[in-house]
This record gives C-alpha cells, structure tokens and sequence, in this order.
C-alpha cells in the first residue's frame, strides 16, 4: 500500500485548505482512511478517520465543525477539507490507512506528510 498526499501550503488565518490523499496497491474500499497531524515540537495527534465499514466519520474536538473528511472511492482518495484554519492548525499532515472499521487509533499503512502553515 502507498500513500501520497497533496494540497499542503501556506494559507492565512481564517482560510481554507483542501488536502487528498491517494491509496494505491490494494483495494481502497477495504481500509479505513485517516488523518493525524504533528505541529512543530508536539506530539502527532489524529485528526480525523473516515471507516471503510459504513463510511463513518470520527473527529477530533479541536478541529469539529471546520474540517471535513471525505471519500472517494472511484479516484482511490481520501480529502480533508479545512476550513477557518487557526495558527494552531499548523503542522505536518499525515494521511494513514487501516484496514480496521472501528477507530483504535491504529494505523497500518502512512504518507510521507504535507505541511500546511498557517499565518496569523
């Protein structure tokens, strides 16, 4: 399984970010799909997952509301839609897959990450 991400940039403070994230060498319908990110001197931390059983959507608190994951299983890929981005949502983006359908916050598979700055 490979995972390449793309869409990280510099974006200012109340704007919007579009990240994807492509699956190839196995059947994209069979893994679970999430985000997690890692700001500078931080520990990672999820983001947000989206299940292969069912298509349900997990969320971290801080970023409920402004981001959204979603699938597409005819393109292999994973987005994540940002929004009202914060100087806090600075971080390296990292896209993963499990082959799970319940979150455990155990992921088999990891890009190589996109850095997403955002100015104040």
């Amino acid at each position: 399984v490979q995972l390449v991400e793309f869409g990280g940039g510099l974006v200012q403070a109340g704007g919007s970010l579009r990240l994807s994230c492509r699956l190839s060498g196995r059947p994209f319908r069979k893994y679970s799909m999430g985000w997690l990110r890692q700001a500078p001197g931080k520990e990672r931390e999820f983001v947000a997952r989206a299940s292969w059983l069912g298509g349900t959507t997990t969320y971290a608190d801080s970023v409920k509301g402004r981001f959204t994951i979603s699938r597409d299983s005819a393109e292999n890929t994973v987005y994540l839609q940002m929004s009202r981005l914060t100087p806090e949502d600075t971080a390296i983006y990292y896209c993963a897959a499990d082959h799970r359908g319940p979150h455990t916050g155990e992921y088999d598979y990891w890009g190589q990450g996109t850095k997403v700055t955002v100015s104040s």
